[in-house]
């Protein structure tokens, strides 16, 4: 069946995060008869360092401490209150999570920044972003895998009942395949990186989250041409922000790709916008609809592949309140019944 998701960004402080992830689960448990939900590990951005998605993923890095910089996290030479507080806002994300998912059985998602965009955005401890140095980025790429090991292990520890699956965040692939970053300076740009090397950066993430049984998605919003090397790297699924893709979702050359991915059997993460909201009739959500399926059949997909197709929001720019947030799930939740019904048909 068609399923809802999403990537884990949610408003609040310090005090709202059991609330939160109550309010998640609740809300998709809520979902139209025959659509499915995958739960997800809520992120209060709002609670600051250490809260966003590069020091939470810096966090989870084995061996290699981080702390802030002047231009944001930085590799460190030892652990300290940075790094410290990162772990400790995790550890009570986790906490809230027991106690909202008890019980619970079946798919849960959690969203990690992945190898090429957290070595786009973390600095070395002297120099350059990490991304500059081949050496440092293969450190990273297996710091990240070690560290995502253990950090499956503590979900599935605090809720048995649960199949991870992890979401690797790499909006910033294309711009690292494409060598458009900036230096340090400002001057110059670093070098692109192949094809080649950016699935290997991959891989050793993904194997990791295959050897702890859990599902992996590479989420690139809209780097379509990064969908070929996360693909031969292992994903189980990609995820694009269809809204970047093109007008309508509608780009040739990135639905063919879509489509050679379903064919190897790895599925699609569908990220929707905001519906428009008529003043008369509400939510437009036939154009949501339309967005999915249009081109999903302009490629001669099979109808049928819809039902294994997950909806998610479209990563924002900034948080909204938590009612547009809840409004989001359920307009959403209103689009997978109506792709699972043409998927029946």
């Amino acid at each position: 069946m068609t399923a809802v998701s999403g990537h884990g960004p949610w408003p609040g402080g310090e005090q709202d995060v059991l609330t939160a992830q109550l309010t998640v689960l609740d809300d998709l448990a809520a979902l139209p008869t025959g659509v499915d939900a995958v739960p997800f590990l809520v992120q209060l951005t709002d609670r600051g360092p250490g809260a966003d998605p590069v020091g939470r993923a810096g966090a989870l890095l084995s061996e290699l401490p981080v702390e802030i910089g002047p231009h944001g996290w930085k590799l460190a030479d030892r652990p300290g209150a940075d790094a410290r507080r990162a772990q400790a806002l995790q550890q009570a994300d986790l906490e809230a999570l027991a106690i909202a998912a008890h019980g619970y059985d079946g798919p849960l998602t959690v969203e990690v920044t992945g190898p090429w965009t957290l070595a786009a955005e973390l600095w070395s401890a002297r120099a350059d972003r990490v991304l500059a140095d081949h050496g440092a980025r293969r450190d990273l790429a297996a710091a990240l895998a070690a560290g995502l090991a253990g950090h499956l292990a503590e979900i599935t520890a605090q809720v048995p009942g649960a199949r991870p699956v992890v979401q690797l965040s790499e909006p910033l692939l294309g711009q690292v395949h494409a060598g458009v970053l900036p230096t340090f300076s400002g001057y110059a740009r670093l070098r692109s990186v192949p094809g080649p090397e950016i699935v290997d950066g991959l891989r050793p993430v993904i194997d990791a989250v295959h050897d702890a049984g859990a599902t992996a998605v590479v989420h690139l919003g809209g780097t379509w041409v990064g969908i070929p090397p996360a693909v031969l790297a292992g994903a189980d699924a990609v995820g694009l922000d269809l809204a970047d893709v093109g007008p309508q979702g509608w780009n040739e050359k990135a639905w063919e790709l879509v489509a050679r991915a379903t064919e190897r059997e790895v599925g699609l993460w569908a990220g929707l916008p905001p519906a428009t909201v008529s003043q008369c009739s509400g939510p437009q959500l036939g154009e949501l609809v339309r967005t999915v399926a249009e081109p999903w059949r302009r490629m001669g997909l099979p109808a049928d592949g819809l039902a294994a197709v997950t909806l998610l929001a479209s990563r924002r720019r900034r948080l909204v309140g938590v009612d547009e947030h809840r409004a989001e799930l359920a307009n959403l939740g209103r689009v997978a019944e109506a792709l699972a019904e043409r998927a029946a048909a």
